[in-house]
């Protein structure tokens, strides 16, 4: 099934109904084919795997989808140091000591003590969520792998207390990753995958515009002119994002700056150009 037959809804009766399509927001420009990669995969009930270069609304689309859908999201921001056990659940035994020391009541029960993750909360939760595991590159190589049944289940067991917690609702699960590392292949086969690919010129001044409706077009047009430029620059470190295109604009407004003189000055070219040779570069184009 491709994203092109998706666009006329023939999967709807396969998983996703008209409630939970997702067409974007008012605050988030989406391209037709991310917006068909979402609504596959909450019709076929698989994490769908964002990747693309910082700055391509990779995180906000789970704020997006959420928005759009009516759901609460909940985020499971991944660090190096991040191990998928604590998705799951914590025992809090030191707390457990600290009570036991100072003859709290209730210490017998250890389910008293037991939190649940980002993951345990999504499944636990009576309605459905959009679950953000946001960054799963960062982890470590086997963290990926130590989702797998879980993801794939639903479901797991929390040994201090004999409890299986099963989803209720099954949650859409957004997973976003910079590319830092390779994911593994048996993980990989689980999700749907898209690429974000950086906006064009027509897609980024929608989505300027949803942030300055007002902005001149003559600014807009030359400071987009310029931007682009900086990017194709073969040797530049790092490329400007749509974030950072966005505060441009915006100094460029405040700083009340003729639309001819962007190219000529480059004013206030440190929002857009964040290296000392990068900005070299640009000076010298």
């Amino acid at each position: 099934m491709s994203a092109q037959e998706w666009k006329g809804g023939s999967l709807a009766g396969e998983g996703a109904s008209m409630e939970n399509r997702f067409q974007g927001t008012r605050e988030y420009v989406a391209s037709p084919e991310l917006m068909a990669s979402v609504n596959v995969a909450i019709a076929l009930k698989k994490p769908l795997l964002i990747k693309g270069e910082p700055g391509t609304g990779k995180t906000m689309l789970a704020e997006a989808v959420a928005k759009a859908l009516g759901k609460r999201l909940i985020i499971w921001n991944i660090k190096s140091t991040t191990k998928a056990q604590e998705g799951l659940y914590v025992y809090d035994t030191i707390q457990r000591l600290y009570d036991g020391q100072f003859g709290e009541e209730g210490v017998d029960d250890i389910s008293r003590y037991i939190k649940l993750g980002k993951l345990g909360e999504a499944f636990d939760s009576e309605d459905q969520v959009v679950l953000l595991i946001d960054e799963i590159d960062k982890a470590d190589l086997e963290f990926p792998n130590d989702l797998l049944w879980e993801l794939d289940q639903m479901e797991f067991y929390i040994n201090e207390t004999h409890r299986t917690v099963k989803a209720k609702h099954r949650p859409i699960v957004i997973i976003t990753s910079n590319a830092e590392k390779e994911l593994p292949d048996a993980f990989l086969r689980r999700c749907i995958f898209h690429y974000i690919e950086f906006p064009d010129k027509e897609l980024m001044e929608e989505i300027v515009r949803v942030h300055f409706p007002d902005v001149e077009a003559n600014l807009l047009a030359n400071a987009m002119d310029v931007f682009y430029e900086i990017r194709s620059i073969r040797d530049i470190r790092k490329k400007p994002s749509t974030s950072e295109l966005i505060d441009w604009i915006n100094a460029l407004q405040i700083g009340g700056i003729p639309a001819q003189e962007i190219r000529k000055a480059l004013p206030f070219v440190g929002v857009v150009v964040k290296k000392d040779e990068d900005l070299e570069l640009v000076k010298h184009r």
